[in-house]
């Protein structure tokens, strides 16, 4: 009875992975034309915080939507955003933790080398799998948890880059680097896994929260903005450098970040690391096309490790619900005679 709804189900998993995937790889695509194409690049701070803040709106006018009414969308933002401090307090977890993440990371690979720091940050897709079952009180099978772990050495196989040979000293620490890349894969694991507990541990609406999370984004980006260029900016201006393609960028990853919301409150973090990989192989295999890429055999093997991960984590898990459910009937039978 139960098999056409888990087919539904699974159907709508695929679903999301393969929009998020195309979205992702469209937004890599763009955002490494802008990076390449643009005599005069514009900054990357002043692009994320404006990205928070179209997230926002475009949330705030789907709960719009959402309530049907003027009068019960100024009641919703009124109780769950004006008069909900602790709330927002709440949502902007996530935001501190992502800007802790993003910092770590920086500071990993300024003090490793770039292929150690490739292999170990992509120990951030196992972590979550684990903060999935430790915050979640969920269980994966052992062919999800090999999956898990060859997403992770595909990924790193199919971002890997021969080092190169340089004359230039760098001084580096790599104890401090490790530490760095250690709190930059914790941090990544739990912020995506409490947002996704937060989103799901309620009824309230997913747009609420995403309005909550982000007006906390915003502050961060823009304190972001401020200690990155902020001397550079007020020199050249906060659009310095926009042009078309730069928003066009803007556009992609706000809708995408929207979507990535949506991802993770029907399917998981699991899945969303998944739609990740498999977007990182899409926008690989079109610059081969759009920038003359050169495939290299580890790209290839990471691909291939990256489909069958894939496959294998979607595998359905032997349902012994009905076995347990006899069982307790059988139980019961005997406990009532």
């Amino acid at each position: 009875m139960a098999a056409p709804r888990d087919n539904v189900t699974l159907l709508f998993k695929l679903y999301c992975l393969a929009v998020m995937t195309v979205m992702a790889a469209a937004y890599t695509i763009a955002l490494r034309y802008t990076r390449t194409s643009d005599k005069e690049l514009y900054f990357s701070t002043t692009a994320v915080c404006i990205t928070e803040v179209i997230k926002l709106l475009l949330s705030v006018g789907i709960l719009a939507k959402e309530t049907g009414s003027l009068g019960r969308f100024k009641a919703s933002l009124r109780e769950n955003v004006l008069g909900s401090p602790k709330e927002l307090l709440k949502l902007s977890v996530p935001s501190l933790v992502y800007a802790v993440q993003n910092n770590m990371a920086f500071l990993a690979l300024s003090n490793l080398d770039a292929a150690v720091y490739q292999v170990t940050y992509q120990l951030k897709i196992p972590c979550t799998a684990l903060c999935t079952v430790l915050m979640l009180n969920r269980t994966l099978s052992k062919l999800q948890w090999v999956s898990v772990f060859m997403l992770c050495a595909g990924v790193t196989l199919v971002q890997w880059k021969p080092a190169q040979a340089t004359k230039v000293v760098v001084e580096q620490n790599p104890l401090l680097g490790f530490g760095a890349i250690a709190i930059a894969v914790l941090c990544s694991g739990f912020a995506g896994v409490y947002f996704e507990k937060v989103l799901k541990s309620s009824d309230t609406s997913l747009w609420v929260r995403n309005i909550q999370m982000y007006l906390s984004g915003i502050i961060v980006t823009l304190v972001g903005v401020y200690l990155s260029d902020g001397a550079e900016i007020k020199e050249k201006g906060f659009f310095y450098g926009y042009t078309y393609y730069v928003w066009f960028v803007i556009f992609l990853a706000s809708v995408g970040g929207l979507y990535t919301s949506v991802v993770v409150k029907y399917t998981d973090n699991i899945m969303k690391g998944f739609s990740a990989a498999a977007a990182i192989v899409l926008s690989t295999i079109a610059s081969v096309m759009l920038f003359g890429l050169q495939i290299t055999l580890t790209f290839a093997l990471g691909t291939l490790l990256v489909c069958v991960s894939i496959y294998l984590y979607g595998l359905p898990r032997q349902d012994t619900t009905s076995i347990q459910q006899g069982e307790t009937a059988s139980k019961e039978r005997v406990i009532g005679v």
